[in-house]
């Protein structure tokens, strides 16, 4: 193994990288800019995958001399032409919509834990404590509901202002 190779391999390399990567990530905003603002909100679980293949797309074009730009393009353009179809389609047909993004869930109404809706969503007592203190609750008592959203994120509504406020939540 020539050690040298882990660390330099050619100048036509470095080339490579920054003509295609440059023209590549030009081509994915110019994509995304093109395909609306659906591609761009907030995630649910079908918009991170897509994200999640944009990303990789883009790094496989960048680092892979296997992959030609025009394929690379290609590809993008697929996820973003798919991501098209699924909004437009989930726009159109409640049940479309109903199998591609999931439903918020209560787990608490009117001060009382929702403990088999809790169950499903895989929510400990613990973590819906939490999100109840970080929203400056002391306890349930004075909580109308506690919404899962679809995007993982949490709304508390405030029994006594009955008004909502979301509760970003990373690790859902």
């Amino acid at each position: 193994m020539d050690w040298s190779e882990m660390f330099f391999q050619s100048w036509s390399g470095i080339v490579r990288t920054i003509i295609v990567g440059t023209l590549a990530y030009g081509f994915l905003i110019l994509s995304l800019r093109t395909s609306g603002k659906r591609t761009l909100a907030k995630l649910n679980a079908f918009d991170l995958v897509v994200t999640v293949a944009l990303g990789s797309t883009l790094a496989t074009i960048l680092l892979s001399e296997d992959v030609a730009l025009a394929e690379g393009m290609t590809g993008l353009v697929l996820l973003v032409v798919l991501q098209w179809i699924v909004a437009y389609l989930s726009v159109r047909s409640h049940g479309f919509a109903k199998a591609m993004r999931s439903e918020p869930t209560l787990l608490l109404r009117d001060g009382e834990m929702l403990p088999e809706a809790m169950r499903r969503a895989r929510v400990t007592k613990a973590e819906l404590e939490t999100v109840i203190r970080t929203e400056g609750q002391r306890g349930i008592e004075g909580i109308s509901a506690v919404v899962l959203e679809s995007d993982g994120s949490f709304s508390v509504i405030d029994g006594d202002q009955k008004k909502q406020r979301p509760h970003a939540d990373a690790g859902r």
